[in-house]
Formats: structure tokens, C-alpha cells, sequence
């Protein structure tokens, strides 16, 4: 389906994910219900990097990220939502032009006072054609329509950009409890299994000590990742791994994997703003 001048409609509801409203809500909370749970959990999230491939193949990392979710519901009011751009190249970050999102779930409104305020930002710019068909963003909707029931979100595709710029996004929008910061990113792609698992492992290494990625071949959001990564710094957050597997753990062949990891940042006490 096409975006309207007023709605981003689904894309990939049917591919990526199912189209059939009752099959999907059955698919999340299914999905949902057997994430795995820290053994010691870090504290209240206040940003996660989750994966965006199919929901057969990284649907359990997601689900283990988002199910740290659930006591927020009715305190997270916005979500921003920040992934890697795959079909049109865009400068900077773009903000889709519409006044809302749908999904099979239903209609999640854009934050225009978020928008209008980051527009000022020399590195906001607005494309239809790079959220029309990207997947990044659309695939994580459902979760968030499930464990938080009504928020607004400010969707953004990171296009050619520095992390700096994606830092001082994020920043304008930190907010306090009522906003969550999502950012969407697989890890390797297409290596054998094992030499996957290496790689993976010392990127989520590098994460977990707030030090901000190489190459996009390390992850597909390494630039929106290493924006966050430096707002985490700021912010004194801490990162929690939560999982990490590849497709070959999930539902594809260990010839050819995409690796998935799903991270919970929260703030320490005494830092929280």
C-alpha cells in the first residue's frame, strides 16, 4: 500500500509480518509471552536497538526488547523511532511528511510538536519516498502497538548523516518518562554462522561499552546506533544486552546469516532527566 498525504500505510504487513489483524495481535503476543527475561534487569528503559527483519527470523530479539516494556504502559506517550534507510537514499534524517502511521493494529498519530521542533535542525529534511517502502521503522510498530496501547511517534530515516547529527536529534527529543528512544538495526549480514557469531559478539561488545561502531557492516544502523550510542554517554545510561542470535538460530540456514540483538539502556539513578 501507498502513503496517503495524510497516512503512511503499511508496506510490508504480509511480508515482513502478518496482514491479518487477528493473526498479527496472535503473533506478538505470542512472541511476547516467550521472550526471555533478564536475569537481573537493569531498570526502566528509556531506549532499545532492536532488529528489523522479518518477524520469522529476528521477531524473538524484538520481542525480548519490547517485553521490558509492559510496566510503561500509559507512561511512554512518543516513541522515537530511528532506522537505517534500505530502498531511497536520503541526506540527513527525513520525517515522512504525513500525519500519521498504520499498521493492521490500527493508526499511531505523529507527534507534530516534536516535528516542528527538530524541522529547525539543518539535518531534518522530509521525504515520502524514504519511508514509503522502508521496512526499518514499519516492522516495529506492532510491538509498540501491543505493550503501549496509545503513543505518538516521530518516525526518522537515517540516510547519509554523522552520528553527531543523529545525536543532536535525539537530544531535542529526550524528554523525560513519557518518551522512549527506539532505534532499528540488524547486525551482520550474510556471513557463514560461526564467523557471524564472532563478529556479532564484538559489536555488541562495543555497544555495551557505549563505543560507537566502525563500519555498517558491522550493523546496518551503525549511524543511528552511534547516535545513540553518544546520547547514552551524555546521559550516563547503561546498556543491557538482552539477546543475541542470528537467523540461523531462528528459521533460516547457517550458510548465509543475519545476526539480531536486542539492547535495553537505562539510567542510572541519581542521572535520570
Amino acid at each position: 500500500m501507498r502513503a496517503t498525504a495524510d497516512t503512511r500505510t503499511a508496506a510490508v504487513a504480509g511480508l515482513f509480518y502478518p496482514g491479518d489483524v487477528a493473526v498479527l495481535a496472535r503473533e506478538v503476543q505470542t512472541l511476547l509471552a516467550a521472550a526471555a527475561q533478564p536475569k537481573s534487569p537493569a531498570g526502566t528503559p528509556k531506549a532499545l536497538i532492536v532488529p528489523h527483519a522479518g518477524y520469522v527470523y529476528s521477531g524473538p530479539v524484538a520481542a525480548t526488547a519490547y517485553a521490558q516494556l509492559r510496566p510503561l504502559r500509559g507512561i511512554i506517550q512518543r516513541v522515537v523511532l530511528l532506522g537505517p534507510v534500505h530502498r531511497v537514499p536520503v541526506q540527513g534524517l527525513a520525517l515522512p511528511g504525513t500525519q500519521a502511521f498504520e499498521t493492521p493494529l490500527g493508526r499511531i498519530p505523529i507527534d507534530r510538536e516534536a516535528v516542528n521542533q527538530i524541522l529547525a535542525l539543518r539535518q531534518v529534511t522530509t521525504s515520502a519516498a524514504a519511508h514509503a517502502l522502508e521496512h526499518s521503522l514499519e516492522v516495529q510498530l506492532p510491538f509498540l502497538q501491543e505493550v503501549l496501547g496509545d503513543f505518538q511517534l516521530v518516525p526518522l530515516a537515517v540516510g547519509d548523516t554523522t552520528p553527531e547529527a543523529v545525536a543532536e536529534v535525539i537530544e531535542a527529543l529526550w524528554g523525560g518518562p513519557e518518551t522512549l528512544i527506539v532505534v532499528s538495526s540488524d547486525l551482520s549480514h550474510y556471513l557463514p554462522y560461526q564467523a557471524a557469531q564472532q563478529i556479532d559478539k564484538q559489536t555488541c561488545t562495543a555497544i555495551a561499552r557505549l563505543q560507537t561502531l566502525d563500519s555498517h557492516e558491522q550493523a546496518c544502523g551503525a549511524t543511528p546506533v552511534n547516535g545513540l550510542l553518544l546520547a547514552a554517554r551524555h546521559h550516563h545510561l547503561t546498556p543491557q544486552l538482552l539477546d543475541l542470535r542470528n537467523s540461523g538460530d531462528t528459521a533460516g540456514d547457517r550458510e548465509r546469516v543475519v545476526g539480531y540483538a536486542a539492547f535495553a539502556f537505562t539510567e542510572e539513578s541519581g542521572h535520570a532527566h
